[in-house]
């Protein structure tokens, strides 16, 4: 049936009604842009105060665990570690982070608490002592983050989101430091299992809210919180890449995100390549997630995505 032409724009009528003079619906907000808006956070660290999302801020990985699944055993040696992270502040990263307890899939297995302090805190203690960036350390134990801090760290990251160790959340707020809460399910084994979901950005949303209220009950003060959808940790490659593709809803919970695409096994499953090729991949994901709206992302080759943020932060209209 042929249609006359304002019951054909009617037809192409976008939901809040908004159709070009050729004839072509759009939505309203793709007038000003086809990335996600960017909310402006402040953020202590070290008692200053930093605001979050003029630009996109670098996480660069120092793993100094002999498992990682992308560089075990590259920065066992203190020294080694620190010339890592030290090159890491020096192509750009923000934030380096430090993890002395692999949650790799395939099979981590749980460090304990003094093989992870003497992995951590001699790098963190040294890093601190020769360059004033900002340390993160990786982990889910009270007892190492409580000594990191007091070694230099100025930031909590931590995968579990404070399922696994309650005191965590403690730690954070006697600090008063930024703490990192990820999304995940199931025990240090579990991480990488892959329950079903019926909602997969919904259900993170709804389990990351719970996170914040744990860091509350905690006495974190919501202010410190950031939040991280968990890519690989519990999902398999569809709920990752869906994760992606629906980021902006992270904004629901109204905290700056963290997400760390960088060397993913969903890269991998797209692209058939080992860890060690998936470095443009990675620079993909990174590119997504900044126009996505993400305020961190934590990457292993911070120089190269230096330059993919630049670029995203650009087409943004941000410094």
């Amino acid at each position: 049936m042929n249609l006359e032409a304002n019951d054909c724009r009617a037809a192409l009528r976008a939901p809040d009604g908004v159709v070009r003079e050729d004839g072509v619906a759009f939505q309203k907000e793709e007038a000003i842009g086809f990335f996600t808006p960017r909310r402006r956070y402040g953020l202590r660290i070290r008692g200053e105060e930093r605001l979050l999302g003029e630009r996109t801020w670098l996480m660069g990985v120092l793993n100094v665990t002999p498992d990682s699944f992308s560089d075990g055993g590259r920065h066992l040696e203190c020294e080694a570690a620190v010339a890592h992270g030290l090159a890491l502040f020096g192509a750009g990263a923000d934030i380096v982070d430090v993890g002395g307890e692999s949650s790799r899939p395939g099979g981590a297995c749980r460090v304990d608490v003094g093989e992870e302090l003497r992995r951590v805190i001699p790098v963190v203690r040294a890093l601190r002592r020769r360059c004033d960036g900002w340390i993160s350390v990786d982990t889910s134990k009270a007892a190492v983050a409580e000594a990191a801090l007091d070694a230099g760290a100025d930031i909590i990251n931590d995968v579990s989101a404070l399922r696994f160790d309650a005191a965590l959340g403690g730690v954070a707020a006697r600090h008063g430091v930024p703490l990192v809460l990820m999304h995940s399910r199931g025990g240090f084994a579990e991480l990488h299992d892959s329950p079903h979901y019926e909602d997969v950005m919904g259900e993170i949303v709804t389990e990351l809210r719970h996170a914040l209220g744990r860091a509350g009950r905690a006495g974190v003060a919501l202010q410190q919180t950031i939040v991280d959808p968990g890519i690989g940790f519990a999902k398999q490659a569809g709920h990752s890449l869906e994760v992606l593709r629906r980021l902006d809803e992270m904004a629901r919970l109204d905290r700056p995100v963290l997400i760390g695409p960088s060397r993913k096994s969903v890269i991998g499953h797209v692209l058939d390549r080992p860890v060690g090729l998936r470095k443009w991949g990675t620079a993909a994901a990174v590119a997504v997630c900044a126009m996505g709206g993400a305020h961190i992302v934590r990457v292993h080759e911070v120089d190269e995505m230096r330059d993919v943020t630049r670029i995203v932060d650009a087409v943004r209209g941000e410094p």
